[in-house]
């Protein structure tokens, strides 16, 4: 028989196990780019959406958005500079104080070519400048930053 402090402890050794496979993720995902606290929520034209605590890394044409609770290391999302225009930015509304990181901004991007899509992203103000920076700074040849 099982003695309950035996199953106490094998379950503090997952826990901790769990909690070090994350660390190890977010130091995996630093490492290998310039990374920020990013929520992103989709805008469904029928629907409300929820927001998505995340992390996005910066590549040379891409943002990549991981999902906080997870342990893959493969992005859930990854949005193409060229596709990416950034509409607006704003404060959040009531519905969204409780539901992002304090302190964060909204940002409105629109994101496809033929049949684009809202997406918003929250961050905080100093990751909003370098957002915008990252949009601006694009390479000849790719579509400019509108807003």
């Amino acid at each position: 028989m099982v003695a309950p402090l035996e199953i106490l402890g094998a379950l503090l050794v997952l826990f901790g196990l769990v909690l070090a496979l994350f660390i190890l993720r977010r130091y995996l995902l630093a490492r290998n780019g310039a990374t920020f606290d990013c929520s992103l929520r989709r805008e469904h034209p029928r629907r409300a959406s929820a927001w998505i605590l995340g992390v996005a890394r910066y590549g040379e044409d891409r943002l990549e958005w991981f999902r906080i609770f997870t342990v893959s290391p493969r992005p859930t999302r990854v949005l193409i500079r060229s596709q990416l225009d950034l509409l607006e930015w704003k404060q959040p509304g009531e519905q969204d104080v409780h539901s992002i990181l304090p302190g964060a901004v909204i940002v409105r991007c629109t994101y496809g070519l033929d049949d684009p899509e809202i997406v918003e992203l929250a961050m905080t103000r100093s990751d909003y400048t370098g957002f915008a920076t990252w949009l601006e700074s694009a390479p000849p040849g790719m579509q400019p930053f509108s807003a």
